[in-house]
């Protein structure tokens, strides 16, 4: 099967062709730079990490998450007496992500008397 075209259709093809490579380059890499800006979205995922700390249950065994203080867990978790709980706790401003701590809520204090 022969194929007949004339110079000027196979001319007009090859430039068709190269046209929509050409858009379809573009296309991708239009794609690829709103993938790597979607996922670069740090302020997101920093907003995550922050709820989910904020949201943990307070636990009698409790492990310190970051951004946090004792201050803040204290409040969090209604027990304004961390440091005397926890004697592993030698300077209460020396409170690291990990570190494991004992929580005791007022809640539970009154019901045990």
């Amino acid at each position: 099967m022969a194929c007949n075209l004339s110079k000027i259709q196979v001319l007009a093809l090859t430039s068709l062709a190269e046209e929509a490579s050409w858009c379809c380059v573009f296309v991708l890499i239009t794609l690829l730079l709103l993938n790597s800006l979607k996922e670069t979205g740090i302020t997101n995922d920093e907003d995550v990490k922050a709820s989910r700390v904020l949201n943990r249950a307070c636990d009698e065994i409790y492990v310190v998450g970051e951004g946090e203080t004792l201050h803040s867990i204290s409040d969090k978790c209604d027990d304004p007496f961390i440091v005397e709980q926890n004697p592993h706790i030698h300077d209460p401003d020396d409170v690291f992500p990990g570190l494991v701590i004992k929580i005791t809520p007022m809640t539970s204090r009154k019901s045990l008397r």
